[in-house]
């Protein structure tokens, strides 16, 4: 194996493991706080398993709810987050049995 293929081989692997290192930690739900942007809490729990709209008309606050399920790093917990223009206005974490 010549060496720009042995150093493309090495650069994949690393990009992989780090791209494995930084994927969101469910375990996170517990620490998002109101104010939290919605780019900060995806980068610190991930995309949310369901998106609802309550509130979508031009020339007003946008209102929206993300939902994510249980997790076995948050097992038997439903956590919703209820956004007003883009930042966390509402926590709610019921317990799912």
């Amino acid at each position: 194996m010549d060496l720009k293929r042995f150093t493309a081989l090495a650069l994949l692997s690393l990009a992989s493991a780090s791209a494995l290192s930084t994927e969101p930690d469910a375990g996170e739900r517990k620490f998002i706080r109101k104010g939290m942007g919605e780019g900060e809490v995806v980068l610190k729990i991930g995309k949310p398993d369901h998106e609802a709209f309550h509130r979508a008309v031009r020339g007003h606050p946008e209102e929206k709810s993300w939902t994510y399920f249980p997790h076995a790093r948050d097992p038997q917990t439903l956590t919703i987050l209820r956004f007003h223009s883009g930042r966390v206005a509402e926590i709610e974490r019921k317990i799912a049995r």
